[in-house]
């Protein structure tokens, strides 16, 4: 009796554990609180930089001197392929709203200042699920909130310089007809760049989703690779509609993704061992 009443007089609590349902939602509360202070913080920044977002990030696709497409026409004019000299300062941005410019400053100023705060709203979400994990566990999701930052943000950069400038010379001088001129609307612009960085940046997520759904069993490495046909033809309708009609650009387009689910092959097989030998 006196070992039992000794491990239970020295046992100490665990006050993750015995935290009630409304602790939690509490600590989710605060958690969600620091990262929306975070990402309106950087939001104020990017509003009183309007200059710099807007002329230099925003309308910088539109400019010839843009590094991505500087860089294309040079290596168009060393293969001999003019199609790679695109030109989007011909593309003519209107505002049909007396709010329009200020609504879209507030709203991009906001996008800006997630991307910014990313890193710390995920780092947020992560310590809120943390004390649920596993000692194990913590170790792989402490590399994993890094990694999905980095891969976020790169995605989110590869978009803005290379699919971007893409897709806006070819939506933005596509016609139906010569009688109908293209004057395209400072939201519409705005969205497409945002929706198409944004998505990109999710679409890098890829390998860290290929390692959740291998550890938990969902998904095999051998069913990636017994649909890798069908992702490779997925891939390259995709690249062929966000891109001008040439295969070059197509190809420039589609073989990061394709590489990026290659890698998600391979952690996929690496999280499928784990997942075996905890099964």
């Amino acid at each position: 009796m006196e070992e039992v009443h000794s491990t239970k007089k020295h046992r100490k609590p665990d006050p993750e554990k015995e935290m009630s349902f409304w602790e939690h939602l509490d600590e989710l509360r605060w958690r969600l609180v620091r990262a929306t202070l975070a990402v309106v913080g950087m939001a104020i920044v990017a509003f009183a930089n309007r200059e710099f977002v807007f002329d230099t990030v925003l309308l910088g696709p539109l400019n010839k001197d843009f590094p991505t497409l500087r860089w294309l026409c040079s290596l168009g004019k060393t293969l001999g392929v003019e199609a790679l000299c695109l030109d989007n300062s011909k593309l003519s941005l209107i505002n049909i709203t007396m709010s329009g410019q200020f609504m879209q400053h507030l709203y991009i100023s906001m996008v800006a200042g997630f991307v910014l705060a990313s890193p710390y709203v995920f780092y947020e979400l992560w310590a809120f699920i943390k004390p649920a994990l596993h000692e194990n566990e913590r170790r792989y999701s402490t590399r994993a909130i890094t990694i999905v930052s980095l891969l976020f943000l790169l995605g989110t950069i590869f978009s803005y310089l290379l699919i971007v400038p893409l897709t806006i010379n070819f939506l933005g001088t596509y016609q139906v007809s010569t009688q109908v001129a293209n004057q395209v609307s400072l939201s519409s612009y705005v969205s497409t760049v945002v929706s198409v960085s944004l998505a990109v940046g999710v679409v890098f997520e890829l390998p860290v989703l290929a390692w959740v759904l291998a550890r938990l069993g969902i998904i095999t490495p051998a069913l990636m690779r017994k649909y890798r046909k069908v992702m490779i033809v997925i891939i390259f309708v995709l690249a062929a509609i966000i891109t001008p009609p040439d295969v070059f650009s197509q190809v420039m387009v589609a073989l990061p993704m394709l590489v990026l689910y290659e890698i998600s092959i391979l952690i996929a097989a690496r999280a499928a061992v784990i997942h075996k030998k905890e099964a």
